[in-house]
């Protein structure tokens, strides 16, 4: 599981630095440059409550395999890629493989591991994603400068296949619960067209802005069928969201905070990331080596985490943790400049490694222990839903805050990486759309504290049981809520 999570994550953060560097081969616009990103988000937020619903049916282990030569094939194809828009299709395709592979992970984990040691095992799983931060950005910049663009997803070929023989020999099958056979295909579609809306109204706030109609009409949609899928959900007996959870209150703060803290924490790497370039000037060699020491300290915190939660409830850890990331944005808000030496900016960097690092783990764990198994796959599917448009908010949001000063002849060169060398005057206004978007980033990050605190004094006022394990008494598409007959 953890060697999965690196190759996935190593595909999203070599991109990030490799990014320009794809812009400016294909001499693709902005709204293709914010595609190649979102694309991905967009495709494998929508996807990952159906798959993890399927391997709560079908079987985890099935689900994850085809995950990984899904995802695999497609990143082989992408080197292969003629245009910028053929990148964003098949980025989709990458995407469907990763939210199998995500869907699952977490609940493989979960499952395989008794719970007095389930913190430990999740600290090191999670700390796969810390090693992808570590490594991703250095990776990119080299093989962009070393052997082109497109090696930057060829790499994951290999590691793509070692992963899927390695798989299908260790991992032991595991019979799916009969009575999860239901399907919610209405849920299941109004998800995909509801977050589809949202995430591509939020895809083009950086051509459109915040009142543009695409931005306005995505939203739209989704406000008119969020009351529509809550009423389908209310009557189904097998739903794609299970709405009991929400009555919980530990377990509906504790998805709160993970989306706060993932907004908050990747809107951060993503702009320290393209500061280097944009900002000072640096190649993306550079610019990787650079912000290492986020990923670094990451890692540590990550496993660490793991270890802790042995002497600190899990709770508690996530409340620490997050404090931490809003004193490393407040850190970085208070001495971003053009002219900043390396040495403010990395302290701010390694304090918001240490608090993203110990999160990961921590919430999760106290989010997936004690639950039934049929329920680890959807249930850890809706954390890595709420975590992914977090991030589609987020990355949204940092593109257009940071170039809202830049003129908008200028705006291109942002994400190509060489305003630096264009002009003096948008250098300085690309600072102060820095300073705008991380005082935005450190208080989210301030309100994933209170969220934090919120689940842990709810935690000890709540009885350990669980909600969600027990059925809506209707079917899918009954008549009456309280009509008999098996789940379609």
């Amino acid at each position: 599981m953890s060697l999965a999570s690196v190759l996935i994550g190593l595909g999203g953060h070599a991109l990030n630095v490799a990014l320009p560097a794809v812009v400016r081969h294909f001499r693709a616009g902005p709204s293709a440059a914010s595609w190649i990103l979102l694309s991905f988000m967009l495709a494998s937020t929508v996807l990952l409550l159906v798959f993890g619903r399927f391997a709560d049916m079908f079987g985890r282990r099935a689900m994850y395999l085809a995950g990984l030569g899904a995802y695999t094939a497609a990143s082989l194809l992408l080197g292969l890629a003629p245009a910028a828009w053929a990148v964003v299709a098949l980025r989709v395709l990458q995407a469907a493989g990763g939210a199998m592979l995500l869907a699952n992970s977490a609940a493989i984990v979960t499952e395989m591991f008794p719970r007095e040691q389930l913190g430990r095992a999740m600290g090191i799983y999670t700390a796969g994603f810390s090693i992808a931060q570590l490594a991703g950005p250095t990776l990119g910049g080299f093989l962009v400068d070393e052997f082109g663009w497109r090696w930057v997803f060829w790499y994951n070929v290999p590691v793509g296949l070692l992963c899927l023989a390695w798989g299908a020999a260790v991992l032991r099958p595991v019979e799916p619960v009969p009575q999860e056979r239901g399907v919610d295909v209405p849920g299941n579609l109004l998800v995909l067209a509801g977050l589809g809306a949202l995430l591509y109204g939020l895809s083009q706030v950086g051509d459109h802005g915040w009142t543009g109609p695409a931005t306005l009409g995505g939203a739209a949609v989704f406000a008119v069928l969020l009351p529509v899928f809550l009423a389908v959900e209310r009557r189904c007996a097998r739903p794609v969201v299970d709405l009991a959870l929400f009555r919980d209150p530990p377990f509906a703060l504790g998805l709160l905070a993970a989306f706060l803290d993932a907004a908050a924490r990747l809107g951060g790497v993503l702009l320290m990331a393209l500061f280097f370039q944009a900002v000072q000037g640096d190649d993306p060699v550079t610019a990787g080596l650079k912000v290492l020491p986020m990923p670094a300290v990451a890692l540590v915190a990550s496993t660490a985490a793991g270890f802790l939660e042995r002497r600190v409830d899990a709770r508690t850890m996530t409340a620490l943790a997050a404090s931490l990331t809003a004193l490393g944005l407040v850190e970085l808000l208070v001495v971003v400049d053009p002219d900043v030496g390396y040495g403010p900016v990395m302290a701010g960097l390694v304090v918001l490694g240490a608090g993203s690092g110990a999160f990961l783990p921590s919430n999760a764990t106290a989010m997936l222990r004690g639950l039934p198994s049929e329920r680890l796959g959807v249930v850890n599917a809706m954390r890595l839903m709420v975590m992914n448009i977090g991030i589609a908010v987020s990355t949204a949001f940092a593109f257009s805050t940071i170039t809202a000063p830049v003129p908008a002849a200028l705006r291109a060169h942002v994400l190509a990486g060489d305003l630096s060398r264009i002009s003096e005057a948008g250098v300085r206004d690309l600072v102060t759309g820095y300073r705008h978007a991380l005082a935005c980033l450190a208080a989210l990050s301030a309100l994933t504290v209170l969220a934090c605190l919120g689940a842990r004094r709810a935690t000890r006022r709540v009885s350990p049981a669980r909600p969600g394990s027990a059925p809506s008494a209707a079917p899918c598409g009954s008549s009456r809520p309280g009509s008999a007959g098996p789940p379609r």
